[in-house]
C-alpha cells in the first residue's frame, strides 16, 4: 500500500499530520523530498579529502560505457516519455 503524507520533522522524529492507519511496529519505506535541508559542512582539511577521495573512487568503479554517446543533441537532452 502507497500513502503520501505530509510530516513535520521534529526533535529527531517525523510526526505525520494524519494518521496513517498502520499497524504497529509496521515497517515502512520512506522517500524524503523537503524544500530546506541543511548541508552537511565538513571544515577539516584532511576529512575533507577523505570524502573527495570517496566520492572518485566511486566514478571510477563505475565508468561512462565506452559505447556511450559522446554528445547529446537538444532533442534527446529533452525527450519526453
Amino acid at each position: 500500500m502507497i500513502q503520501k503524507v505530509i510530516a513535520t520533522f521534529r526533535n529527531g522524529t517525523l510526526i505525520p499530520h494524519e494518521n496513517l492507519k498502520l499497524a504497529e511496529n509496521t515497517e515502512v519505506e520512506l522517500t524524503v523530498e523537503s524544500e530546506t535541508s541543511i548541508p552537511p559542512t565538513v571544515t577539516d582539511p584532511e576529512e575533507r579529502k577523505a570524502v573527495l577521495r570517496e566520492i572518485f573512487e566511486l566514478m571510477d568503479q563505475n565508468p561512462v560505457p565506452a559505447s556511450a554517446p559522446r554528445k547529446f543533441t537538444r532533442e534527446e537532452l529533452h525527450e519526453r516519455r
